[in-house]
């Protein structure tokens, strides 16, 4: 994927969107501002990432999922190999990368669909 923002207007698809950190609009790079908080706005075509509420949706699987894999990947190197104790510190660099990557990928995705399928916040009509 390159650096370049695509012209005005030319919406990236979901994976290129979660992948990349892109804007859900015109597809620039523009999604973040630091390892996983969102930048205020798009500084190409000006759409308020403020205004979506993604939550804790992403965190809540990710725990499960990342908790998972890092479990799964000590049991299995301590059966295999019967390493040193030291050797298992491994584990948390890598459960910190997964993270936050998984976090990057996970809020940019619920934004995605947020915008693409115009949810709101709900609102009783009187």
């Amino acid at each position: 994927m390159a650096d370049k923002a695509p012209e005005h207007g030319a919406a990236p698809t979901l994976a290129a969107a979660m992948l990349g950190g892109l804007c859900p609009r015109c597809g620039a790079r523009t999604l973040y501002a630091g390892l996983a908080r969102f930048a205020a706005s798009c500084r190409v075509c000006g759409l308020d990432f403020q205004s979506f509420n993604v939550g804790d949706g992403p965190a809540a699987f990710l725990i499960l999922i990342v908790g998972a894999i890092l479990a799964t990947g000590a049991i299995l190197v301590e059966l295999r190999f019967s390493p040193p104790w030291w050797v298992h510190i491994v584990w948390l660099p890598i459960g910190i990368a997964l993270t936050l990557y998984g976090l990057r990928v996970g809020k940019a995705g619920l934004i995605y669909q947020e915008y693409k399928h115009k949810a709101r916040e709900g609102r009783i009509s009187e």
